[in-house]
């Protein structure tokens, strides 16, 4: 049996491998061989999809920044079954801004379908001088409550968590946040987008009132000449 068991081993080796996997077939130990040729085409695949993924964050210049990841397991008959939720936030870095959450057997396909979910539901929110928010605001979802404030530049971005990532991919570089109550990235997010939603510019308000945009600035106080010059330089 050892004589055996040597020669036949080399020659299943040295066959083609399509013969190697004849051969497993036909002596019902094939199962091995197709795995190990599934996870190939799988992986092959993934290749592409990574390649082409890669190749359109390139032309759009999207901005992509993985949040959360959850693990998950269900208690089946032959054992566990796990599965992931993925949480990202995408934005172009100049005011427009998106999340969503995705759910698969493996890390990799959760995040691409978070990332195609949140590149569906971009929203745009107007920057003040493509650094800052307009104006202060509040957001809320469920038990997450925050607040956003526009600040002076050379401020940084003081945020933590999931806000800091939201902030990040809309392209602003000064803002000052607060986040109170839960702490779950998912209701922090919808949240911050809550805040966000509410923003607005003068030029929008302007509009919305039928008046220019110098009117609106000059009644703080501000002169004629002042107000002029702080509508030409607002920037959606």
């Amino acid at each position: 049996m050892a004589d055996e068991n040597t020669i036949e081993t080399p020659e299943v080796v040295a066959g083609t491998p399509g013969d190697a996997g004849d051969a497993q077939g036909r002596r019902g130990r094939g199962r091995g061989g197709n795995r190990d040729g599934g996870d190939r085409g799988r992986g092959g695949r993934g290749g592409r999809d990574n390649n082409r993924g890669g190749k359109q964050d390139e032309d759009d210049g999207i901005i992509e920044k993985l949040v959360h990841i959850n693990r998950v397991s269900k208690t089946v008959k032959g054992g566990k079954r796990f599965g992931f939720a993925a949480l990202v936030v995408v934005g172009d870095g100049q005011g427009r801004v998106g999340f969503g959450h995705g759910k698969a057997r493996e890390v990799p396909e959760a995040i691409t379908k978070a990332t195609a979910s949140a590149r569906k539901k971009m929203i745009r929110v107007p920057l003040k001088e493509g650094r800052t928010l307009h104006h202060d605001g509040n957001g809320r979802f469920g038990a997450g409550k925050v607040t956003v404030r526009t600040a002076p530049p050379g401020t940084g971005i003081i945020a933590g968590g999931p806000m800091r990532a939201v902030f990040e991919s809309l392209g602003v570089a000064d803002v000052v946040t607060k986040s109170v109550g839960t702490s779950n990235p998912y209701n922090m997010i919808r949240a911050t987008f809550d805040a966000l939603t509410e923003q607005t510019s003068p030029k929008s308000v302007a509009q919305r009132r039928g008046k220019k945009v110098a009117d609106l600035l000059g009644r703080g106080g501000a002169s004629a000449a002042e107000a002029e010059a702080d509508a030409a330089a607002i920037a959606e």
